[in-house]
């Protein structure tokens, strides 16, 4: 299993703006990629200005298509002005 690991640094007081866009992009990833297996969207409640994505896919190739789809780039493209900083980590399930 393909694991794919997102942090968000949010900018002050835009993290509302920003949940239901990622809300949306979780459900859509579940909902329509066959090889999306989970899509978790954790905040961590002593920084509220984090957000943190725990995504699991069957193959690269799954994430690949993942990240092609059209609610991938409507959700990157709308939420692109409310992220200060992203870190996307790798990771194989064992």
């Amino acid at each position: 299993m393909f694991v794919v690991i997102v942090w968000f640094d949010i900018l002050p007081s835009r993290m509302d703006e920003l949940l239901p866009l990622i809300r949306e992009n979780a459900r859509r990833s579940i909902a329509d990629e066959p090889g999306c297996r989970r899509f978790d969207v954790c905040l961590d409640p002593h920084a509220p200005d984090r957000c943190f994505l725990y995504e699991i896919y069957d193959d690269e190739a799954a994430f690949q298509a993942h990240c092609q789809a059209d609610h991938f780039k409507s959700f990157d493209t709308a939420s692109a002005h409310l992220v200060a900083r992203k870190e996307v980590r790798i990771l194989r399930l064992v």
